[in-house]
């Protein structure tokens, strides 16, 4: 499945293995887990995360993967972001890298 990545003036496409999407599952619910306690969004700590803002949150793990040249973790971040947003194609991050600007779409 495929996942287009826009940031930083780019546009760089993913291409998810369906096998991460079908056995990824313990990766994405320890994920859920770890924000389950809660995340700093850029300036602003998030007590409970949403289903959105979780997604915020994977995607700015998922860019900071792909600029340190983290493949698989990059592709099983992006794989999260595809099982828990149904029909997404692509992560739209803000200009001013703030977390809460990032779009799933």
């Amino acid at each position: 499945m495929k996942l287009t990545i826009y940031a930083e003036g780019q546009t760089m496409p993913l291409e998810v293995p369906e096998a991460i999407l079908a056995d990824g599952h313990g990766f994405f619910d320890k994920l859920d887990s770890d924000m389950d306690a809660g995340w700093q969004m850029s300036r602003q700590w998030v007590d409970k995360p949403d289903a959105t803002q979780r997604s915020q949150i994977v995607a700015d793990r998922l860019l900071d993967a792909m600029h340190q040249g983290k493949v698989e973790l990059a592709l099983m971040l992006a794989g999260y972001i595809l099982t828990r947003n149904p029909g997404a194609g692509a992560v739209r991050y803000g200009e001013e890298g703030d977390m809460a600007q990032t779009q799933i779409v």
